[in-house]
């Protein structure tokens, strides 16, 4: 597999610190290609809460970590949610912790695995994976979310569901108790796919057609990356907000 990324995060305008946070873990020799692949993660701590810059730090390192120490030719599908579920712990533990008298604390998370012509993702929350493939971007994850699930049961339209105040408030989150329910899909991944991690700082500014406009074939995935915080910044600005 021949892969390119980029990624970047902001601040935003608004916000005076940024919770988000992300990394990735590259094969360092192409026997590790072969047995692990690559991972990429996003996470966005909770607002609202004590310490979210920790707690998404927490996630995505751990994460790395412990993806970096498997062992080899582990399938990503029964791995990576188990990956998930040790860094809801570490989270949970780093909360308990915390002085004084604890500080609870919680993230989105959303990973993303590679591996010969496979991608798998997990993820907690409303950070997102779109697949942009043929000039349309796709969303492959679900937002835990109050209103995507009364969108789901079609309770409310989904054009009600993105205009709603609730719509930022989770349903499901790292770090709030010690075992948290991980979503896990599997995808084959075609040449000149591209696939996107980001969080709700992006999807919640920059919908998902213009989202494709920006990345589209070909394009240079640094300014491609800009490009995308840029629209964010410029149609909200509230938020923190990440893309790989």
């Amino acid at each position: 597999m021949e892969l390119d990324f980029a990624e970047a995060t902001d601040r935003g305008r608004v916000r005076d610190h940024n919770e988000d946070y992300l990394g990735c873990a590259l094969p360092e020799i192409a026997e590790r290609e072969h047995s692990h692949g690559w991972l990429f993660v996003l996470a966005d701590g909770v607002g609202g809460q004590e310490k979210g810059e920790v707690a998404s730090r927490t996630a995505v390192e751990t994460l790395l970590a412990d993806f970096r120490g498997a062992a080899r030719d582990q399938p990503l599908r029964t791995l990576l949610p188990r990956l998930v579920q040790n860094a809801n712990e570490k989270v949970y533990e780093a909360g308990l912790a915390a002085k004084p008298r604890g500080a609870p604390m919680a993230t989105t998370v959303v990973a993303c695995a590679l591996r010969h012509d496979r991608a798998v993702v997990s993820h907690v929350g409303d950070s997102r994976c779109y697949l942009i493939r043929g000039g349309r971007a796709r969303g492959i994850t679900r937002d835990h979310t109050m209103v995507s699930e009364q969108a789901r049961l079609g309770l409310i339209s989904d054009r009600e569901a993105a205009e709603a105040e609730t719509r930022h408030v989770l349903t499901r989150s790292l770090g709030n108790a010690m075992f948290v329910g991980v979503d896990t899909s599997e995808h084959l991944v075609l040449a000149g796919d591209v696939l996107l991690l980001c969080s709700d700082g992006l999807h919640g500014a920059v919908p998902a057609g213009e989202i494709a406009d920006i990345v589209t074939p070909g394009a240079d995935l640094n300014v491609a990356a800009r490009q995308l915080i840029d629209a964010a910044n410029e149609r909200d600005g509230g938020d923190n907000v990440s893309v790989q």
